[in-house]
């Protein structure tokens, strides 16, 4: 009896591990066929370092310096001054990535080439190029890099809304310079958002990821590319089980554009949004959180003109439902401006339907920041000065600095700071800030006369090409 019930499983396995296995290949197998389209790339960055050994352009140990030795002379911090002359001196980083055309397109992370003066490719087969960058997206951090050869071995695309939670996944890198690193695993959740990412729906894995896997390829088991290897969720800087990539169809959709002209056209609806807690759907009289409270409408924007108001929740974006409030960005994101798409609101206790046509994103309306705060050029979040906050302050103009990130929180700006001047522009209202700061080339810095405390301080801002 036992020989029979052994006998009937085996067999059982013998029918549905071949129907279960159909088109799926083992990683070894994966490897063999899609490894080599995976390259490595190198990437030199001159920096000036002066005579105390502190690199002047390393962005990271300045913020150290300024956080943690805030009374430091500025020479030690990397800033003018220093006691010794500067010399440039070559930065090396790595990263991976991967071959999209046999004509030498290759796909990696805007991070991984950011800034580089030299960007060199290096195939499995050992051969090295020195690579052009044809575009990059912050936004999305995803880079087009051009290498001069033909007949390249290149992966093959797959399908990432058809990934499954629990599906196998695997991807090649070169973790901490180790190239070619396959390392595997599954697929934890999708369509995941990250604080301070708007536009990418990502899929979590637990494939350990580590610094130099930035780039390249995450594979499912019939070998197809699904994903961009991107980020990791780390308390200590290497892999603690949670990694993320970037699904390959939003990241095709940018290179495409990137090819083509080397500008990102994103659509803008021009609202600060929320998040829709349970006590704000009870008072709203919604059935469950869901949605994207309306904070603000922006002045002369999409949505002003399409009739949106304060305290609208939008349910739906062109027949798709908006669950969470960090849906609606890469929604309206990927959208082209000038579409003209329908919403469902949710308006003091009623679905109306309004149409909006998009416009064009402005290079100095930047995503949404934490607590539905507007974004502007240079990472600041502004709000107007109030008649009795001036009087308290004595002031006749000014805007208060209400979030300072990226690039303001690194130049030293600060959440409580008056904005009084931008290149010796008086800057009275937020409009006037953003007509100031528009006019800022990118890569250029903008002097911003701050008011802190009771005294005042010019701080450069540099202004990169968002």
């Amino acid at each position: 009896m036992m020989r029979n019930a052994l006998a009937a499983i085996a067999l059982m396995f013998a029918v549905s591990v071949p129907a279960l296995a159909k088109d799926v290949m083992d990683v070894a197998d994966l490897v063999e066929k899609q490894g080599p389209a995976v390259v490595n790339i190198s990437t030199t960055k001159l920096v000036k370092r002066g005579q105390e050994g502190l690199p002047f352009g390393d962005e990271g140990m300045q913020e150290f310096f300024r956080r943690f030795f805030p009374g430091m002379p500025p020479g030690v911090q990397g800033g003018p001054g220093g006691a010794g002359p500067m010399q440039e001196i070559p930065a090396r980083a790595e990263g991976s990535g991967f071959i999209v055309s046999k004509d030498g397109y290759i796909l990696t992370n805007a991070h991984v080439v950011k800034g580089a003066d030299e960007v060199v490719v290096k195939l499995t087969d050992k051969r090295t190029f020195t690579a052009r960058v044809v575009g990059a997206d912050a936004r999305t951090d995803v880079a087009v890099i051009k290498i001069t050869a033909s007949n390249l071995p290149a992966v093959k695309l797959g399908d990432p809304t058809k990934l499954r939670v629990g599906e196998a996944v695997a991807a090649i890198g070169s973790p901490f310079g180790f190239e070619n690193s396959v390392t595997a695993g599954i697929v934890s959740a999708k369509g995941r958002s990250l604080p301070s990412e708007t536009y990418v729906p990502f899929i979590q894995t637990d494939v350990p990821i580590n610094p130099g896997n930035s780039g390249g390829p995450l594979f499912n088991m019939k070998g197809e590319v699904v994903g961009i290897n991107s980020q990791i969720y780390s308390r200590s800087g290497g892999y603690m089980g949670v990694s993320f990539a970037i699904p390959i169809d939003v990241a095709m959709e940018v290179a495409k554009q990137l090819e083509s002209g080397g500008k990102i056209s994103r659509g803008w609806l021009g609202v600060v949004i929320q998040e829709v807690t349970a006590d704000l759907a009870d008072s709203f009289g919604l059935d469950r959180p869901r949605g994207a409270l309306v904070s603000q409408v922006q002045e002369d924007s999409p949505a002003q003109k399409a009739g949106l108001q304060a305290a609208d929740v939008i349910l739906e974006f062109d027949g798709k439902a908006v669950e969470n409030s960090s849906d609606l960005p890469r929604m309206v994101g990927m959208a082209k401006p000038g579409t003209r798409i329908p919403l469902q609101i949710w308006r003091k206790g009623k679905l109306q339907q309004l149409d909006v046509v998009l416009g064009e994103l402005p290079a100095e309306n930047q995503q949404a920041g934490k607590d539905g705060k507007a974004m502007l050029r240079g990472g600041l979040a502004l709000s107007e000065l109030g008649a009795d906050q001036r009087r308290a302050l004595d002031l006749d103009h000014g805007v208060l600095v209400a979030d300072a990130t990226g690039e303001a929180a690194r130049a030293g700006i600060r959440t409580g700071d008056i904005i009084l001047a931008v290149n010796n522009t008086r800057i009275a209202s937020v409009a006037d800030y953003r007509k100031a700061i528009a006019a800022i080339p990118a890569g250029k810095s903008a002097a911003i006369l701050v008011r802190r405390g009771d005294g005042t301080l010019y701080i450069p801002l540099k202004i990169s090409g968002g």
